[in-house]
This record gives C-alpha cells, structure tokens and sequence, in this order.
C-alpha cells in the first residue's frame, strides 16, 4: 500500500479509507522495530542463561514480555503509524496501548529481576551491568520517579499537558517528534505502572490496598479526558482538524471516536491490573502463612524439648 507523502503538521496524505487490513500492514519503522528486536534479544539471552546454569524462569513471565514488545510492534511498525499521523483515532489507539496495556505486559515479564539474575556480578571493587542496574535501583533519582507524588501527575500532564496545549502539534509536525512523543507515552506508562505492579524491584513497594488506590488515582483522568474529547463542539486538536479528503471522515466524527477510545481504555488496564495485584495479594499471603506455619512447627519443636527437658529434670530431683 502507497502511504503517500508528509505534508503539513507531519500528516501523511492520499491514504485510502481505514481498514483494520490496510492498518495492519507491516510498514516497519526503523526506530520502534530495532527497539523491539532488542528487546526480545535481550530478555531472551537472560532466560537462556538462567536455563543453562539450572535455574528456571517462569514461562508466563517470557509470554507476557514478549506479548508486551509485540504489543508495542502492532501500532508503532505497521500502517497505523501512518494512518495515526492523520486520524486522531488511530493516533489514540496506538497512545493507550504503548502507555497502557504495553507496560502492564512488560511489566509482568519481570525484566529487571531477569537482568539481576542473569547479569554475572563484576567482582570485588569493580563495576559491570549488574553493579550500575543495582546503584540506579537504590538511588534518589529512582526513588523520585517512582513516587506517587511523581508518576501521577505525570502520568496526568501527559495528556492534559499535550493535546490540550501547542505541545502536540509541535511534535507531530516531523517525524522524530511522532517518535520522542511514543517513547515518552512508554515511557511514562512503565514508570506509572511499576510501582503498582510491584513485579520487579524498587525504591517504593506500598501495600496492596495503596497500590489499588494508586492505580485508581490515574485512570479516571483518561475517562475525563476521553469525554471531553466526545463531548466537544469542535476540533481540539490543530493536527487533525482537517482530515484528508480521501479518507472519508470528518474531523468531528473522528475526534468522537478518538475519545471514546481513550474513555474505554481508562477500564482495561484497571481490569487487568487489578487481576494481577489480587493473584500476588492471594499467593503473598499464602506465602506468609506457610512461613508461620514453619516458624510454629519450630517454635512448637523446642518447646516440645523444653518440656521433656523440665520432665527430666523433676524425675532426676525426685531421685
């Protein structure tokens, strides 16, 4: 399929109408495929390490990393990359998957434990990998970044801060600012998300029911956002207020499709989240209550032999 050429605020022009076949097209853009490729390569050599020194590494961690990158391959390397450059509902798609459903998926791979465990340590008085992932892990700008009071608002400002201002169309007048937008939405997404998730060591690790109230601070400004967008009386976005002729929709009609997406993709992550936070709420304290058990069974083992000791020593005595 031709995706014809860029002109004005970036847009890509004479696309024919949208399909899910004609969006679907693997296009291929350098930037997200090499980083994807990476990734994969990367995770792949640690759980292949693990394995060949006898450790295990659980499967459903690699499926939901590698479902997480291909997530990421699905609307940064096809045609929805060039559709999105022009209709505001695509754009939208491709923003809550790679900074909502993405990360989660990243996320439960647990990447940052797969490093620390596979990454050999550099020796005494020495720096490799290891020892530079482990520093960043313990210090204050981690601890910053991870903080409620950090991520959401960011996770806020991303997208009241940007569609709302000239910030949005700035960016999408050229190519690499399509690009450092997407990696920012991934970006903030992994930050918001990593806390909550809890999967993979950091500076802040609350309990379950503040992790919930986390995640439940965040989303309901995506549904505010995406109602807005619905509920609008004209074009809010500069970028997408004259759709190209050829692809047979209004900037209105557009737009309403746009924050309908954004409206229902506030609920997803939510779901999916909180599936993930009640599995590790449940097996953490099944966890827990075999560990009491053991310490009771031990307890109860010296107190047994205390006994029998003091039994002893009142039939020694009555000798």
């Amino acid at each position: 399929m031709d995706h014809g050429g860029h002109g004005g605020h970036g847009m890509t022009t004479d696309l024919p109408p949208f399909t899910l076949s004609r969006g679907l097209e693997f296009t291929g853009d350098g930037f997200f495929l090499a980083g994807c490729v990476l990734a994969l390569a990367l995770y792949g050599w640690g759980v292949l390490r693990l394995r060949r020194r006898g450790d295990a590494w659980p499967v459903g961690r690699t499926v939901a990393f590698t479902l997480g990158v291909l997530t990421v391959a699905l609307v940064m390397c096809t045609a929805l990359n060039a559709y999105g450059m022009v209709l505001f509902s695509v754009h939208m798609v491709q923003h809550m998957v790679v900074s909502m459903l993405s990360p989660i998926l990243l996320l439960l791979g647990a990447p940052v434990t797969l490093a620390l465990r596979a990454l050999p340590a550099a020796g005494r008085g020495r720096r490799g990998p290891r020892e530079l992932l482990v520093a960043v892990l313990h210090s204050r700008w981690a601890r910053v970044v991870t903080h409620a009071a950090f991520t959401i608002p960011l996770f806020i400002a991303s997208l009241y801060g940007l569609y709302f201002t000239p910030l949005f169309d700035f960016l999408m007048e050229s190519r690499a600012g399509h690009v450092a937008m997407m990696t920012h939405f991934l970006l903030v997404g992994l930050v918001f998300f990593w806390p909550i998730m809890g999967v993979d060591p950091g500076p802040h690790r609350p309990g379950y029911v503040m992790r919930m109230l986390e995640l439940f601070a965040g989303m309901p400004f995506h549904a505010f956002f995406g109602i807005a967008l619905m509920m609008a009386s004209e074009p809010m976005v500069g970028t997408y207020a004259d759709p190209p002729a050829s692809l047979g929709v209004t900037a209105m009609d557009d737009q309403t499709w746009a924050g309908g997406i954004a409206w229902a993709f506030s609920e997803i992550p939510s779901v999916l989240v909180l599936i993930a936070l009640v599995y590790q709420w449940y097996f953490s304290e099944q966890r827990q209550a075999r560990s009491r058990d053991r310490a009771e069974d031990r307890n109860g083992d010296r107190e047994l032999v205390a006994y029998n000791a003091y039994l002893a020593s009142l039939q020694s005595r009555g000798r």
